[in-house]
């Protein structure tokens, strides 16, 4: 595995742009929250450690992850943003439930980023185990929540 005792989410603070007047809005689904939290706090740290202030990060909670779609849907039309973070965990089961779940997700969010004009973050784990999870969100292999944030920001610069 490309990943195997790796930590992807460090990143170089000097290269990234200054965060300090953007806006953000978060989604986080409240399935799987020990898994959604820890996204979260990394997408939250990663700002705030390149510059964005705290009243600058707007977030909202869903259900699931198949409900981000529509909980970033609404969040951008209420809010002034600069990008949206969708945060979700789907997690491999017997059934063939994860797959149309995270399918309609990954579906849902790209939609969104080909018809609103802000960027919408894809930070939705689908693993195979918890333990997966587990390594993706603070664990082992980092936080995806913080390379979320990272993508947001460059993202959002890009879009001015």
């Amino acid at each position: 595995m490309a990943t195997e005792n790796k930590n992807l989410s460090e990143y170089d603070k000097d290269t990234i742009p200054s965060a300090k007047h953007l806006r953000f809005g978060i989604v986080v689904s409240e399935w799987n929250s020990n898994i959604t939290e820890g996204l979260y706090l990394g997408a939250e740290t990663a700002l705030l450690d390149c510059g964005a202030l705290a009243s600058n990060i707007i977030r909202w909670n869903v259900p699931g992850s198949f409900e981000l779609t529509f909980g970033c849907k609404k969040l951008i039309q209420q809010e002034k943003l600069d990008a949206v973070i969708a945060i979700g965990s789907v997690i491999q089961g017997e059934t063939k439930h994860f797959d149309f779940v995270c399918s309609a997700t990954a579906q849902g969010i790209k939609d969104l980023n080909v018809r609103m004009d802000i960027p919408v973050i894809f930070c939705v784990l689908t693993d195979n185990t918890m333990q997966q999870a587990i390594d993706r969100s603070g664990g082992k292999h980092g936080n995806k929540g913080s390379e979320a944030a990272i993508a947001a920001i460059k993202m959002a610069v890009l879009g001015k």
